[in-house]
């Protein structure tokens, strides 16, 4: 699977960690960044996730920063992201299960490295469980006022 990876200076260092982790699992990794520990702006790293995820040149996302908050409403504001923030393995089950989640978001400083793997492990493995949450799934795809 192809799964993008982005973070701020907050969540550099569990990016890289989490890079490796996805590569030695197999997978293929589009790093959008940041390529360092300097300061700089989760919504750069959020749009860059959101674009691949959108455009198809990534089936998954993942976006760290110090809570995750903010990647979760960044990439939340690109049609066909479905962005969860995600604090525990039940969390992350549950946004692929209920919600057929695309893009992960947890925080660095909420998250511990060991638990991070085990949130992405899950959250990978976990299949959309359709029925009467497609109906609902679907129904963000376009939005009424």
């Amino acid at each position: 699977m192809t799964i993008a990876l982005g973070a701020d200076h907050r969540g550099f260092a569990l990016k890289e960690k989490l890079k490796r982790y996805l590569a030695a699992a197999g997978h293929r990794v589009l790093d959008q960044g940041a390529f360092s520990p300097e300061r700089s702006d989760y919504p750069d790293y959020a749009f860059a996730v959101g674009r691949a995820v959108q455009a198809g040149r990534a089936r998954r996302g993942v976006l760290i920063c110090a809570t995750g908050i903010g990647m979760c409403i960044a990439a939340n504001r690109f049609p066909k992201v479905r962005a969860a923030l995600v604090s525990s393995v039940r969390l992350a089950r549950l946004s692929r299960e209920h919600n057929d989640a695309n893009v992960l978001c947890f925080g660095a400083d909420v998250v511990s490295w060991p638990q991070a793997r085990r949130i992405v492990r899950v959250w990978l493995a976990t299949a959309f469980a359709g029925g009467r949450h497609r109906r609902r799934r679907d129904r963000l795809a376009r939005p009424r006022g």
